[in-house]
């Protein structure tokens, strides 16, 4: 009987044993509530005993946790249509607060992480959202953190994921940076002709001073376009010779020139004045007197500026006695070089 009481109180105990014991792993904490009510003391890791039915122990880790934060679509303050996805790091600093203060503190970060994307959504424009993402953490990181830290929560960081646009977004951006990269392709090849511009300036001036190298050149530039396996002939032609496809130029009589050609042309030019001195006026031609009224076609009286009968006869007329021009001498000696001699016609 004894033994079987010994027995059965060695039983009860590792029963208690075993519903009393509780292990904390090293990243844990735990809190005792006894009778509903928190015990100010913290459970620390290790090995630990409660009062089975009477204390609850509830652990809390104290590691950092990665909340990810669901895509939010909003509008920027430049009125763009964008959806937004970012992560959260947020670590238990306070158990106690954490388990009183809130009723689960991880959906209440998850909450507000994702009302102050949106918000941040609204207050930024799209090109800070793009390009300085820094900034926008920093703020949707203070904006989850002050409500967060009477719950026992502070936040590590805030990264922004992904940031999506509209197709017609991205098109006319993608359109925008070939045309920034097309500028400045123009600009760069714009510079480049420039400065070889001025090289080649520099050159022509330094070849202009020796001809021999300009000979050089072509014999360099033969040489580089031999040196490869083409179907191309390159003829070089000397400049020189082009000289003598331009024909004779006209040189004046005067300055050694070709003296046949000053007699023809003093022949042309002689012709030409006895042909307009000697040809007679048309004979239906009106003369001034027709054009005019009767009135005004014998006026009384010589006219202003007209010509008395007796100086018309001394200007004019075939027995005057006035000397021929230089132009008739030039006429009448040019038609004695060309008669032929003996005076016999020419063939």
């Amino acid at each position: 009987m004894v033994v079987e009481l010994v027995v059965a109180i060695v039983a009860a105990c590792a029963v208690y044993a075993l519903a009393a014991a509780r292990v904390v792993r090293q990243y844990e904490r735990a809190l005792v509530f006894r009778l509903g009510k928190l015990r100010s003391e913290l459970k620390e890791p290790g090995f630990t005993m409660i009062v089975p039915g009477i204390d609850r122990l509830q652990k809390v880790s104290m590691q950092i946790i990665t909340l990810p934060v669901p895509a939010q679509e909003g509008i920027t303050r430049d009125n763009v249509t964008v959806r937004v996805d970012a992560v959260v790091y947020f670590k238990v600093v306070r158990p106690e607060d954490a388990i009183i203060r809130v009723e689960d503190y991880r959906f209440a970060v998850s909450q507000m992480a994702q009302t102050s994307l949106r918000s941040i959504i609204g207050k930024s424009e799209l090109d800070d959202l793009l390009s300085n993402r820094e900034k926008m953490n920093q703020g949707l990181e203070l904006m989850i953190d002050s409500p967060a830290v009477e719950w026992g929560v502070t936040v590590d960081r805030v990264e922004i994921k992904d940031v999506s646009l509209p197709e017609t977004m991205k098109r006319s951006m993608a359109r925008q940076a070939e045309a920034q990269r097309d500028r400045r392709a123009r600009v760069i090849n714009a510079d480049a002709e420039l400065e070889a511009s001025k090289k080649l300036a520099q050159a022509a001036e330094q070849m202009s001073e020796s001809p021999a190298a300009l000979q050089l050149r072509l014999l360099q530039t033969v040489a580089s376009v031999a040196t490869e396996k083409n179907s191309t002939l390159v003829l070089p032609f000397p400049v020189e010779l082009l000289r003598f496809l331009e024909g004779p130029r006209e040189v004046p009589a005067g300055n050694g020139g070709n003296k046949n050609g000053g007699k023809k042309r003093k022949k042309s030019l002689a012709k030409a004045a006895a042909a307009s001195q000697s040809s007679p006026p048309p004979e239906e031609a009106l003369l001034p007197e027709d054009l005019l009224p009767p009135e005004a076609a014998f006026p009384e009286g010589p006219a202003p500026g007209a010509i008395s009968p007796p100086e018309a006869d001394t200007v004019a007329g075939p027995d005057t006695g006035i000397e021929p021009s230089d132009a008739e001498k030039d006429a009448d000696s040019a038609a004695d070089d060309d008669s032929p001699p003996n005076g016999k016609p020419g063939p």
